[in-house]
């Protein structure tokens, strides 16, 4: 990959740190303090755009970049190597990437939100503030996850109940909910506020708000005050 940086681009060049070979396309906005790492690519045209131009010929950079419409990143932001995040995307100050991040168009992070190595975020997508999301989840268009929700790895979220069809239905994460390990979420639920969904667990019907849902399907075993007494009692005998 040989760099390429928009001259519409807008950034510090005094305090933003490339680690390597990177394109930065379109009137893409890199806080201060933001750190790009090898190989990552910011403001992504989106496929309904790139594909009107694959009549033939080679798709250069210039070419990209004509097109895109850039994205966004805050102040602070770490990219690590290997991310692509397409145009119309905008990250709050503070959020990291793992290495090889895909986010697709219209994403919004909030501030200081983790996105872990091999996580894909499909597009058209909300996450709030202080959001934890560990390795390989995959989160697909219309999901809206709140603010210091945690979502461990390989969590998978649907949003189409009967596939493969044309009905989309977006699944809510409320704030401080915990979504375990291998988790599944089929389209359309809603996981409450501070509810907590077991690792492995299959939710096909709406978690109320404190609840503590395990199994296959998930079924209610406990409410939020008896996870965090739990939490507490394991974490002091260490």
């Amino acid at each position: 990959m040989a760099s390429f940086l928009s001259r519409r681009a807008k950034l510090d060049v005094s305090s933003v740190v490339f680690e390597g070979d990177h394109l930065i396309f379109g009137p893409s906005q890199l806080g201060r303090n933001t750190r790009i790492g090898e190989a990552c690519i910011i403001g992504y045209p989106s496929r309904k755009k790139w594909e009107t131009l694959t009549k033939g010929g080679a798709l250069d950079s210039e070419v990209l970049d004509d097109i895109s419409s850039g994205a966004k990143l805050g102040e602070k932001c770490v990219i690590r190597s290997g991310t692509v995040i397409y145009e119309g995307t905008i990250l709050g100050n503070g959020v990291s990437t793992g290495h090889n991040v895909l986010i697709r168009e219209s994403t919004k992070v909030g501030n200081s939100t983790l996105i872990g190595s091999g996580t894909i975020i499909d597009g058209t997508t909300t996450i709030g503030d202080d959001v934890s999301i560990q390795s390989g989840v995959y989160i697909p268009p219309l999901t809206e996850i709140g603010s210091r929700v945690f979502l461990a790895p390989r969590v998978i979220i649907t949003n189409d109940k009967y596939p493969p069809s044309s009905r989309m239905v977006g699944v809510k994460i409320r704030d401080g909910a915990v979504i375990g390990g291998g988790a599944i979420l089929v389209a359309g639920v809603k996981v409450g506020e501070r509810a907590i969904v077991g690792a492995g667990a299959v939710v096909t019907k709406d978690v109320e708000p404190n609840a503590v849902v395990l199994g296959v399907p998930a079924r209610f075993v406990g409410t939020r005050d008896d996870y965090d007494k739990k939490q507490r009692e394991y974490v002091a005998r260490k």
